[in-house]
């Protein structure tokens, strides 16, 4: 990272009332407005825009999200901040008619934007759609076999407390798997990211989406996204246990996964 991204007046240790919005320092519920308004903004090209930044990559490190979970027929996975569904989608064929598989996301625009999505493709039966806070699931304690949040912590104003709260709802040798841009472990792959992320980036948003700033903010929650040892670290705190990360595409990408027993 370039120390012209490190450095900025805005980026302090937020106080108890303060949190990171990007490179900003900004109230706690500023930012849950903030990010709603990013991706209000994002939602109908959200598919187009994930294949256009990722070159397609994206579907791999799903699958290798897949591949991971041990998910099994007749077991139900909440596909947490799941947004437009892909995750959802090759969970309900996997658990069948006798699982069921929750698509949650607090962005209504999104959660709509996945309805819409998987009822085209014919998945219908054995998937539900909530809108949640994932700080405050609205699930019972103990209910769910695996738990997945893709592209989503990072959005998240309390992570700690959403990790709590994933963890309340997990059964007993249930899973937590959380998909997430984190910190390239190679430096010439990370020069090359940041010019990537803060120019070329905002200028794909701005050509496809009309909106540069959503994904100038992407860019910079990136970074500000605690880093693999960091967040394997949350997630013991918050109880998980055997937490592990796989480094993908060099670190640029990790996939984090931890159980409760």
């Amino acid at each position: 990272m370039t120390d012209k991204h490190i450095q900025s007046d805005n980026v302090n240790t937020p106080r108890n009332d303060t949190t990171h919005f990007g490179f900003t320092t900004v109230a706690k519920e500023q930012k849950v407005e903030k990010v709603a308004e990013v991706f209000h903004s994002v939602a109908a090209k959200y598919d187009i825009m994930n294949d256009l930044m990722s070159g397609g990559i994206h579907r791999i490190w799903k699958r290798f999200t897949i591949d991971c979970s041990g998910a099994r027929p007749g077991q139900r996975i909440l596909d947490l901040a799941g947004g437009t569904g892909d995750l959802t989608a090759k969970f309900s064929r996997i658990v069948g008619d006798a699982g069921q598989v929750i698509l949650a996301d607090i962005n209504n625009s999104m959660l709509n934007v996945g309805r819409d999505k998987l009822r085209d493709l014919g998945i219908i039966g054995n998937v539900h759609y909530v809108q949640a806070n994932a700080e405050e699931l609205p699930f019972p304690d103990d209910y769910f076999d695996c738990i997945t949040i893709s592209f989503g912590l990072r959005n998240v104003t309390d992570q700690d407390k959403a990790l709590r709260s994933m963890f309340r709802v997990l059964k007993p040798g249930g899973r937590l798997l959380v998909l997430e841009f984190s910190k390239p472990k190679v430096e010439a792959l990370s020069k090359v990211y940041d010019l990537y992320s803060f120019h070329l980036l905002p200028r794909i948003g701005q050509a496809i989406v009309n909106d540069a700033d959503s994904y100038r903010y992407l860019a910079e929650s990136i970074r500000m996204h605690p880093d693999q040892e960091t967040l394997k670290g949350m997630m013991e705190n918050a109880g998980f246990d055997q937490t592990k990360y796989f480094n993908l595409t060099g670190g640029i990408v990790a996939l984090h996964r931890g159980y409760k027993f």
